[in-house]
């Protein structure tokens, strides 16, 4: 039986709760001073403020002493394309003669380059990569994150994808949760018969993916040039017939109405929305569909910023998340995204903190287990280099994480 306890917590920054908070709830966190956290088998099981109520007989715990830093729970990207061949450096001179990223998608460009990488990549090769970003990502601070496929298009390079993520599950610190993204783009050879690619989805990856539980999500690339609202309707539809649940990329260069089919389908979240509409916003408040937002792909692709105020006063729940992916978003730092998020999106820190923790959680359905330090949770933890909160997300450019510890073990 393993114990740890955390003692000297200078500042303990905690949301609560099981679920996803919204409005006015999502900045409400909890504030602990003089702060200590117990855990048993990499469990919370109890934190609070004071003298730690640990009887002399009891003391067998493996202690840290926090410094008087800033402790929080472990970071979760719940948005990553984390399994892909390549990378895409060669596109960035066409980015800076002003080519779009639909221009760069429409002449053979963006994924479809990474589709080739990937196709043309061993399992090993992908595996070995992706471990060197889950690494770095643990070393941000992230403890959970989302890993998408949508590089192979193709059931076999689909499944290849997948199938990474399930063998790098358990093998290294940083839990992951698979998503589906077959209707990424449409592959070369149904370049001219996109409704036959629509149905090789619709009958057969689908299918194979939910039979070989390899994913427990569903996305679509729903914008101009891709998958449109009906066809998203049709994949998505399909794959909650089949028990996963789903998610969307909307409204991201274009207001198609991404986000309205999310919230009409009871999605789990809707994902970019920088160009999202009234109606797509009230849509997901009613549908119970989270907001993740990724302004590290606006920062990097010099686009506009998705309105979380907007999401927040229209008491939609919002996340963060990097976009981590090889064209439009080439980095894996959370942290990053935290100070766009308060000098781009005008999130509060505390608001911030929720969205990268909690509602993070709850984004790729963890919430119950993740995403807080409070009992009976994971004890994933980050004990960072700074005093508080505030100084968390004012400093840019440095890792601020100290020691991260995953299930109660020091990483």
């Amino acid at each position: 039986m393993s114990k740890l306890l955390i003692t000297n917590i200078g500042l303990l920054a905690t949301p609560l709760g099981r679920s996803a908070l919204a409005g006015k709830a999502q900045g409400e966190i909890l504030k602990l001073s003089h702060a200590w956290i117990m855990t048993e088998d990499g469990v919370i099981t109890e934190a609070g403020s004071g003298e730690p109520p640990i009887m002399e007989q009891e003391r067998c715990f493996e202690t840290i002493d926090a410094g008087g830093r800033l402790v929080t729970p472990g970071l979760v990207d719940a948005h990553t394309h984390l399994v892909f061949g390549g990378f895409r450096q060669h596109e960035l001179a066409d980015k800076l003669r002003g080519r779009t990223y639909l221009e760069i998608l429409a002449a053979g460009g963006g994924i479809l380059s990474t589709v080739k990488a990937t196709r043309a990549a061993s399992e090993a090769q992908l595996t070995a990569k992706a471990l060197a970003a889950l690494k770095e990502m643990l070393s941000f601070g992230v403890t959970l994150c989302e890993a998408k496929s949508g590089y192979g298009l193709s059931t076999e390079e689909e499944l290849k994808q997948l199938r990474v993520v399930r063998n790098l599950n358990g093998t290294q610190p940083v839990e992951l949760v698979s998503t589906f993204l077959g209707a990424h783009a449409i592959p070369p050879e149904y370049k001219d018969d996109h409704e036959g690619y629509v149905r090789l989805i619709c009958e057969e990856m689908l299918p194979a993916v939910a039979a070989h539980g390899l994913a427990e999500y569903c996305d679509v690339f729903c914008e101009s040039g891709v998958f449109s609202v009906e066809e998203s309707r049709r994949i998505l539809s399909r794959a909650l017939a089949l028990g996963l649940k789903v998610k969307i990329h909307a409204d991201e260069i274009d207001a198609l109405g991404g986000a309205q089919l999310a919230g009409a389908l009871g999605a789990m979240s809707a994902e970019h929305l920088i160009a999202v509409t009234d109606k797509g916003i009230e849509s997901m408040q009613k549908g119970g569909t989270i907001a993740c937002l990724l302004p590290a792909t606006s920062f990097y692709l010099g686009a506009d910023y998705a309105p979380a105020r907007k999401f927040i006063q229209a008491g939609v729940p919002v996340a963060l998340a990097t976009d981590y992916n090889p064209g439009s978003c080439p980095s894996l730092n959370l942290q990053l995204v935290m100070n766009l998020a308060c000098l781009k999106d005008k999130m509060t820190p505390e608001e911030v903190l929720t969205a990268v923790t909690l509602n993070g959680a709850a984004a790729i359905g963890r919430a119950e287990s993740h995403g807080s330090i409070e009992a009976g949770k994971k004890a994933d933890f980050v004990i960072w280099n700074a005093a508080d909160l505030d100084y968390l997300c004012y400093r840019f450019g440095s890792n601020l994480a100290g020691t991260v510890i995953k299930g109660g073990i020091i990483c």
